[in-house]
């Protein structure tokens, strides 16, 4: 008897310590700053529709619930498995996206969600998650050591691309983009060849805009071709070439090939008080409600502008502006940071990681997410064009929310792999 109050003290000093050993495997920073925004946000949509007919904010909480539950699932599941499956996923990602095309439902100018049951899906965002997950096995069996390795992974990302351009939906098309770039890039392509990747971008930009600037330009990307290049001739020559043609291409484009709405939606971020009342409008209401939150912001659920809806589209690709309308410059901070602390966790799981292809999945995910995050808030501050992508985590949206958390979930298990699992170490 006298060896009871022992064992209680010993079973109650072994719980605490499982405990405290649970609670040091949690990864906080995967897990913590998704789960915060997402909290955050569904206040911050309720704010928003504190003058709606219908609240669905709680909704935005549920999703993340799920799409928590569905992401510890995947951080159970060793990610190799996934590699003989991943050219079933992009049948079924392309099925889904020819579907769209076929019995998909409209809303706001695209065609880009399939109605299930009540439940409207959007398979241009499981597609991101498929395409990484098909170029990491691509990419890590063919890394990218010569100028045609850069055909395979570019001809595959094309199709998706395609059909997710033609919907259309420009934001997720630009995903698309950047993920193969930040991928190609991991995978072992020299930083040279990323620049001549991009330089047809900015040479049509410089070419609408400041066009004497081509006078150098070109010539340098000629000779950036001509010392990166194996071929060094038929590289300059293809180089030069390209440049020229985007150079000349892009002014007729810009007046044959665009409509006027889709010029001003390209440039009206430059002065949006040109259209007011139209295209400028989202812009302008933007910044005016980020701007009147100044340091501290006005208070959660006390936004002037949030709550007498100025400003259209506020709970999806305009959340930013209620966060800094309502936090101000410190919360706007600290969810910037918060991102930047997560995209941090992301690289150090990928440097890790047990293999290449793993590593890849997890940096493209990364890519993803980060992309995303920059353009959205650019777009929301007058930095750049309304581009309609959601801010991830905070902007409602069922399916990018649930997609989101499996892309964590997929990191997890690399994380947990890399820390805990048996075999050799090294990324092969």
């Amino acid at each position: 008897m006298l060896s009871l109050p022992g064992s209680r003290r010993s079973l109650f000093g072994r719980s605490g310590r499982s405990r405290r050993s649970l609670l040091a495997r949690i990864d906080w920073m995967l897990w913590g700053v998704p789960m915060g925004m997402v909290a955050l946000a569904g206040v911050l949509i309720a704010s928003t529709q504190r003058q709606a007919s219908y609240a669905d904010w709680y909704q935005h909480w549920i999703t993340g619930i799920v799409g928590l539950g569905v992401a510890l699932l995947l951080a159970r599941l060793p990610l190799e498995r996934l590699h003989p499956w991943r050219w079933p996923i992009y049948i079924a990602i392309v099925c889904g996206l020819l579907a769209v095309q076929v019995v998909g439902t409209s809303a706001l100018g695209a065609q880009s969600w399939i109605n299930i049951g009540g439940f409207y899906l959007q398979p241009s965002e499981f597609a991101k998650l498929g395409v990484i997950v098909l170029l990491a096995g691509v990419l890590a069996r063919h890394p990218v050591e010569r100028p045609v390795d850069l055909v395979r992974p570019t001809a595959l990302i094309g199709l998706p691309w395609l059909l997710v351009f033609i919907e259309p939906d420009l934001g997720s098309s630009l995903v698309f983009g950047a993920v193969l770039l930040v991928m190609l890039f991991w995978a072992g392509m020299p930083g040279a060849w990323l620049v001549l990747l991009l330089s047809p971008l900015i040479t049509a930009v410089l070419a609408g805009t400041l066009p004497w600037l081509l006078i150098g330009w070109i010539p340098l990307m000629g000779w950036l071709a001509w010392t990166s290049l194996p071929w060094k001739r038929i590289g300059v020559s293809l180089a030069v070439a390209v440049q020229t043609l985007f150079a000349v291409a892009t002014p007729w484009l810009w007046e044959h090939g665009l409509r006027p709405h889709q010029r001003a939606r390209l440039t009206l971020f430059l002065d949006p008080g040109q259209d007011p009342l139209g295209g400028g409008y989202h812009l302008l209401q933007s910044t005016v409600g980020i701007g009147s939150g100044q340091l501290w912001g006005t208070g959660l659920m006390r936004g002037a502008l949030t709550k007498l809806r100025f400003i259209p589209e506020q709970h999806t690709d305009f959340i930013f502006s209620a966060l800094g309308e309502e936090t101000g410059f410190i919360g706007s901070l600290l969810v910037v940071l918060g991102f930047a602390l997560l995209m941090r966790r992301l690289l150090q799981i990928a440097g890790q990681a047990r293999t290449d292809f793993e590593s890849l999945v997890v940096v493209g995910i990364g890519a993803m997410l980060m992309f995303q995050v920059v353009v959205n808030i650019n777009m929301t501050i007058g930095l750049g064009p309304i581009t309609g992508i959601p801010l991830p985590f905070l902007s409602y949206g069922r399916s990018a929310m649930v997609m989101n958390f499996m892309a964590l979930g997929l990191c997890a298990s690399v994380a947990r792999r890399g820390r805990t699992g048996s075999g050799p170490q090294g990324r092969r």
